[in-house]
């Protein structure tokens, strides 16, 4: 197993340290990287942008020639991570001694480390693996806006937090936007930017109140129409099939029940078998 280790302190000492340890070419301008890499360690892409001090992405396209550990060193900060899969898997741990969590295709991890303890990505050999991770760092002066709450929610008091899920549909479009940016420069720079924040915007709405607030009636109606379907089955329907035969109301009760998940109350089938 290939073992890397990253200083998360700065893109380019993070930049610096895979171009070493993967032979590597890299190439950078505002603060913009893009590492090619073509040798006996790994094939593929890995870039990266810093937009300010609080908030930078990299994007991993790349198989390994061997199976690889990626160690994230903790930092006073203790930056949030917000990593979605494209294709392939990653396994994370807390420590080299943590328990591993795998994340797969379409599934996205936030992972927050206030403790002493790196963090641990393990990826497959001869896996071709795409991955995005978002790093986002609030400081002590941010008291309010986005990087504020962020901070807020993804917090726990032992010092790790890992929370995987499935992956939120308008975030991987958000990547594809980013992956298909056909502008350089600046210009990427500046529209990368507003869909990382966007990305983040989505992310604080969907483990906040406020996304609850706004998909809770939407559950509200689907269980209130999923109960009066339930209530039209039991009487209208089977009032209009009371008068088939036996078999026939049997079939239909199991059909319902097997693919609508549907029971049909006992008081009505005891009037059809009446």
């Amino acid at each position: 197993m290939k073992k890397l280790y990253l200083n998360t302190g700065r893109m380019n000492t993070i930049f610096n340290d895979l171009k070493d340890s993967l032979n590597g070419t890299l190439t950078s301008e505002n603060n913009q990287y893009n590492l090619t890499v073509k040798s006996k360690n790994a094939n593929g892409f890995i870039s990266g942008i810093t937009f300010n001090k609080q908030i930078s992405y990299i994007q991993f396209d790349i198989v390994f020639n061997d199976d690889t550990l990626l160690s994230m060193e903790s930092c006073a900060h203790s930056p949030i991570l917000f990593a979605y899969c494209s294709e392939g898997s990653f396994n994370h741990s807390f420590g080299i001694n943590g328990a591993i969590k795998k994340i797969k295709t379409n599934q996205s991890g936030i992972i927050r480390n206030t403790s002493n303890i790196n963090n641990i990505f393990y990826l497959d050999g001869y896996k071709r693996v795409q991955m995005s991770i978002v790093i986002c760092t609030a400081s002590k002066t941010d008291d309010i806006g986005l990087l504020s709450d962020l901070n807020k929610i993804f917090y726990n008091t032992s010092g790790q937090y890992i929370n995987i899920e499935p992956q939120n549909f308008k975030i991987a479009q958000k990547i594809k936007e980013i992956e298909a940016i056909p502008q350089k420069g600046i210009v990427k720079k500046l529209l990368s930017k507003r869909i990382v924040e966007n990305i983040l915007e989505t992310e604080l709405d969907q483990h906040t109140y406020g996304y609850m607030k706004d998909i809770k009636p939407i559950l509200t109606l689907a269980n209130k129409q999923i109960e009066e379907l339930k209530r039209v089955s039991n009487l209208n329907f089977l009032n209009a099939f009371s008068g088939t035969g036996h078999m026939s109301r049997n079939y239909l009760s199991k059909v319902f029940k097997e693919k609508y998940h549907l029971a049909f109350s006992k008081l009505y089938n005891q009037k059809l078998v009446s």
